[in-house]
């Protein structure tokens, strides 16, 4: 008896050393190997795209170097693998990830079932539909019968066939796992309108052989909120992917820029020497350089210089702030307390 009561309790204690591992692991496996695994887009115009040279670009891509600041103290050491909608879980499941920064929705079943942390939106969309001008067509209620691009696996597409249903209207899908795949099926006509986030409507018009050839119609028919997702059960790397995203957000907040954040760092608000470590804490509360926060500042620009350079007014995509704006000028970007 007393040996089976001994067995139970090292197993016991067992179960317990092993998800401590288990909670230690992302952080340590990344620094042992020297980069991190990124799961993004094959290619969405202002979120995930490589240039002519192979250099990644975009807002997502930007939110994976800040990460990798954070970790590394630079923006590069990351490995970008490019996932199809239908893909992009598994890789994160199975560990072929480290995080997932593909403009991917948070969702109560992804939360839960799917075994997926979400960290902090870094961009507020809702589904949209993309249509060429020439069909005349002013509103999403006037697609009744049409033939309807869109990703399988994703919530674009139960969401099309909720509006469709609820307005007493048929559609005919057709489902094309690649995004690049399915924007040149659209351009080449074999469908009538393409249906995603506002935002992929906007970056795939924008790579348009002419984009003011096609518009996106005024409904938007879903809350989207996009964020960076990692695996359940480690803590502390959720931590990290969480600040260092909300970071950038909390940056602009304070007033701090690329431009202006070496002078910054001589500031007596008790805010700011906080934030960019002039004041330790917050480091070593994350297991990472009490300088974190300054170097993600100083190497990536906080969130409005991300937003501007990649999707703003400015950029093919034309893109308002809107709701991601901050929640102090009309928006609901907002972060807790850095302290």
């Amino acid at each position: 008896m007393k040996r089976l009561k001994f067995s139970a309790v090292a197993a016991i204690v067992a179960i317990f050393l092993f998800a401590g591992l288990v909670t230690a692991g992302t952080l340590a496996d990344v620094k042992a190997k020297g980069f991190i695994s990124v799961g993004v887009n094959e290619g969405l115009f202002g979120f995930s795209k490589p240039d002519e040279k192979g250099v990644w670009g975009g807002l997502d891509v930007d939110t994976a170097r800040a990460i990798s600041v954070a970790i590394f103290g630079s923006p590069d050491k990351i490995k970008f693998i490019p996932l199809t909608a239908k893909t992009r879980f598994t890789a994160l499941q199975s560990g072929e990830i480290d995080v997932l920064t593909r403009n991917a929705t948070q969702t109560l079943t992804r939360e839960s079932s799917l075994g997926l942390n979400f960290a902090h939106v870094n961009y507020y969309d809702g589904q949209g539909f993309l249509v060429p001008k020439k069909l005349g067509v002013k509103s999403a209620k006037e697609l009744d019968g049409a033939t309807i691009c869109v990703l399988p696996g994703t919530t674009t597409e139960l969401n099309a066939a909720d509006f469709f249903r609820a307005n007493k209207m048929t559609m005919k899908p057709v489902v094309i796992e690649s995004t690049p795949e399915l924007a040149k099926a659209f351009f080449a006509g074999r469908c009538d309108s393409l249906t995603s986030d506002a935002s992929q409507l906007a970056g795939t018009r924008a790579v348009a052989p002419n984009p003011d050839d096609y518009v996106i119609l005024p409904e938007i028919i879903s809350r989207e909120p996009l964020a960076p997702a990692v695996r359940h059960g480690d803590d502390q790397w959720f931590d990290i992917v969480n600040f260092a995203t909300m970071a950038m957000i909390e940056a602009e907040y304070l007033g701090i820029s690329s431009k202006n954040v070496d002078d910054m760092l001589k500031s007596g608000d008790p805010q700011i020497q906080r934030f960019l470590g002039v004041s330790p804490g917050n480091g070593e509360a994350l297991g990472l350089d009490e300088k974190w926060a300054y170097k993600i500042v100083k190497m990536v620009g906080n969130y409005a210089e991300v937003f501007e350079r990649n999707v703003g007014v400015n950029t093919p995509l034309k893109l308002e702030r809107g709701l991601n704006a901050l929640w102090t000028k009309g928006g609901i970007m907002y972060t807790p307390p850095f302290k």
